[in-house]
């Protein structure tokens, strides 16, 4: 049985690569490229599978690109349920300017999904042979996708016994709450545009996510701060890391590796304090590695002792 589900509408091959300084007209001689699958729901898979847990992953896939993205996915190891599509799945592309150290992201807004493939995607979910006790739902979704969708796999999957997670837009978010969630993930920015409010303090946030939580929308919050940490809160519990002070090389994927090692600690039977401090690590070790490589164990464990947790 497959433990943890995750759902990619919009998923992605990021290409990432460097250039010694960024100008306008001039050809720019690029170093090597790396090519890793990408998108929310799949670098969310990807981190679980390196840290060991059961995970599969459901995303459309189109053209040459798409096949290319399962080839690589299936390279990590992560098993996949691809959904065809009639366009071309897309590609963003990171680049680092060596003279600076700074890195420049290029987002694509990707294929417009047609009823017929969003519902594809749905099902692939839903009509499972095996369900899964976990689904995660990671990432914006691509033009097309109506939020409806998000309050209809809300209720399914809740129907089913499994647990929903979700960490996307605010329409999204919006839907899904109506129907009941496991757990959101949002960075502070999407929280304070959830809330439609300034949100300025910790006692403001956990304020905020008890409002939520009170109103049964969701059972748990997990809030990233960036640099300065994060937050896990319940109906009864809140903890509160610091962010680690490390040097980051590059900011791709750091709240995707949070969600996917917090998930899996909380799959694994973990406490709440241990599975902040399990995502803290993953961040952290995301921002360690050059271009879309995300988090590696190794790099996990290394932090995970540095990490501190309290009570908030």
């Amino acid at each position: 049985m497959t433990r943890i589900l995750t759902l990619t509408l919009n998923p992605t091959i990021d290409v990432s690569t460097s250039v010694e300084r960024l100008v306008p007209v001039h050809k720019l001689r690029c170093g090597p490229a790396r090519r890793d699958p990408g998108g929310g729901g799949i670098n969310v898979a990807r981190v679980i599978k390196r840290l060991g847990g059961d995970v599969a992953a459901v995303y459309p896939a189109g053209g040459l690109i798409g096949a290319l993205l399962r080839k690589l996915t299936d390279a990590e190891g992560v098993a996949s349920r691809t959904v065809p599509i009639a366009e071309e799945t897309r590609e963003n592309f990171t680049v680092v300017e060596q003279g600076s150290g700074q890195e420049y992201r290029f987002v694509l807004q990707g294929p417009q999904l047609s009823e017929g493939e969003w519902r594809a995607c749905l099902a692939a979910v839903l009509d499972a042979a095996e369900q899964p006790e976990v689904v995660v739902v990671s990432g914006s979704p691509p033009p097309g996708v109506p939020p409806e969708l998000f309050g209809t796999l809300a209720r399914a999957v809740k129907q089913r016994g499994a647990k929903l997670v979700i960490d996307s837009t605010k329409p999204a978010l919006t839907a899904a709450l109506a129907e009941g969630i496991h757990l959101i993930k949002p960075n502070l920015r999407e929280f304070r545009e959830l809330m439609d409010e300034p949100l300025m303090s910790r006692r403001e946030w956990i304020d905020a996510a008890r409002r939520l939580i009170a109103g049964k929308g969701v059972e748990r919050v997990a809030l990233t701060l960036g640099d300065r940490g994060a937050l896990l809160v319940t109906a009864d519990e809140a903890w509160f890391a610091e962010g680690l002070p490390v040097k980051p090389v590059s900011s791709v994927g750091a709240g995707d590796s949070f969600l996917g090692a917090t998930v899996w600690a909380l799959s694994s039977g973990r406490g709440l304090a241990d599975a902040l401090r399990y995502g803290i690590a993953a961040g952290s070790a995301a921002v360690l590695a050059t271009g879309t490589r995300l988090s590696n164990v190794a790099d996990i464990e290394r932090l995970l002792p540095q990490v501190n947790v309290e009570p908030a």
